[in-house]
């Protein structure tokens, strides 16, 4: 490898990302210095020139005029005899630079040159990368699917860096080809082997609210402060809001004119449900809130520990609960409460709509029930199941099923 050929390869560090014109140049000098040092001995008298703009480099070494046979170190003296081949005016004691060309060093020292320059370098690129994401953990990003794998999906940025996005961050309705747009928050930063990797999450509460704060102008503005956001990602998602300006709505101003600020979230979450609750330091107020849409008979907190006992009227008691327990669990997670379901004493004579099961029950077997006259569990608990096989087209197992989650709500 000719001085050339080298010059020709380092020439291209300045497009490195990430890495400032001041640290590539003490870089640069700092390698072939040491190379200078391993092959003299010393450095201090060389003077190492580098443009990393245009790739050029000089080495030059400065030596001291000394009289004929008083030369002792040859890299740092020179006889005057020699000096004058170069400029007849030189005396003795002046100094003397000459310029010393890489192949001077050997073709082995300049290949290993070249590999400690771009080691050095791509430590500080990994270096550089590993600290603008951990100050960006929390943000927002925009990438393109790369490549899909069966745990993870390689994302890459703006700069081509390399970010993941593991299945377990990923909602579960999401689904993703190359060359999509992805949007997610910077979850965690981490260093494996040498080698930083920026895990992202779309199932995280801090993407949503970060998408609150993108969505609602007084979110970010701090107007309105979100308190806690719990979810299940892609089912259903709790926010509790709170605003210091009594002439803001903190509910009305999240969701919008007619859901227009929220369903852009609900979009950029595969239709996820949300909640978004006004927050209170009244813990039953708060309770009966984060289990809306079911309205609350009454609450009661047991002193010392965080439990709730509510109570409801038997046809709320599915809201409450939620299609697969989410409402319930979210609502206990928001609150921090250990919430438990009751129905109000004396409501045992009282009858449920079929359509409370929605939830729980597919409409198309709602709707043979209600063929044959049946439109409250109770009526349908009645017939019983010898009946129910013989006038309806359902099976044996589905009306075991049926008769087994409406029997439930009663007990």
């Amino acid at each position: 490898m000719d001085t050339q050929e080298l010059i020709e390869s380092f020439a291209d560090f300045k497009e490195f990302k990430n890495i400032d014109r001041v640290t590539m140049m003490n870089i640069l000098e700092d390698v072939f210095k040491n190379i200078i040092a391993k092959q003299s001995g010393d450095n201090n008298n060389y003077d190492v020139i580098i443009n990393p703009d245009k790739g050029d480099l000089e080495i030059w070494r400065n030596r001291i005029i000394v009289d004929e046979g008083e030369v002792e170190d040859g890299n740092k003296e020179v006889a005057l005899s020699e000096a004058i081949l170069e400029e007849p005016d030189f005396e003795i004691g002046e100094e003397v630079t000459d310029q010393v060309h890489l192949e001077d060093f050997g073709r082995r020292a300049v290949l290993s040159m070249r590999q400690n320059l771009i080691g050095k370098i791509m430590e500080l690129e990994k270096d550089g990368i590993y600290k603008k994401y951990k100050d960006r953990v929390g943000e927002i990003i925009t990438g393109e699917v790369y490549q899909i794998w069966k745990k993870e999906i390689l994302i890459m940025d703006d700069e081509d860096n390399e970010l993941i996005l593991p299945k377990s961050e990923q909602i579960p309705n999401d689904y993703f080809k190359k060359g999509d747009a992805v949007r997610a928050v910077v979850s965690k930063v981490e260093m494996r082997n040498n080698n930083p990797v920026i895990i992202l999450s779309r199932t995280s509460p801090m993407f949503l609210e970060r998408l609150f704060e993108l969505e609602v102008p007084e979110v970010f503005d701090g107007l309105i402060t979100i308190k806690n956001i719990v979810r299940e990602p892609g089912e259903r998602a709790k926010v509790a809001v709170e605003s210091y300006d009594d002439r803001i709505d903190p509910v009305g101003a999240c969701v919008g004119m007619k859901g227009s600020r929220i369903h852009g979230i609900v979009r950029e979450l595969k239709n996820e449900n949300i909640d978004v609750i006004n927050y209170t330091s009244n813990d039953q107020l708060f309770i009966q809130r984060s289990l809306s849409p079911a309205k609350i008979s009454s609450i009661k907190l047991t002193e010392g520990s965080d439990k709730a006992e509510v109570y409801l009227k038997p046809d709320q008691v599915s809201l409450a609960i939620g299609r697969g327990g989410f409402n319930i669990r979210l609502a206990g997670k928001l609150t921090g409460y250990e919430i438990d379901v009751y129905r109000e004493a004396g409501s045992e004579a009282e009858d449920v709509d079929l359509e409370e099961f929605a939830d729980e029950i597919e409409h198309w077997i709602l709707d043979e029930l209600k063929a044959v006259g049946c439109d409250s569990a109770r009526s349908v608990l009645e017939i019983g199941k010898t009946d129910l096989v013989k006038r309806t087209d359902l099976e044996a197992e589905t009306i075991d099923e049926v008769l087994s989650i409406l029997q439930a709500e009663f007990e």
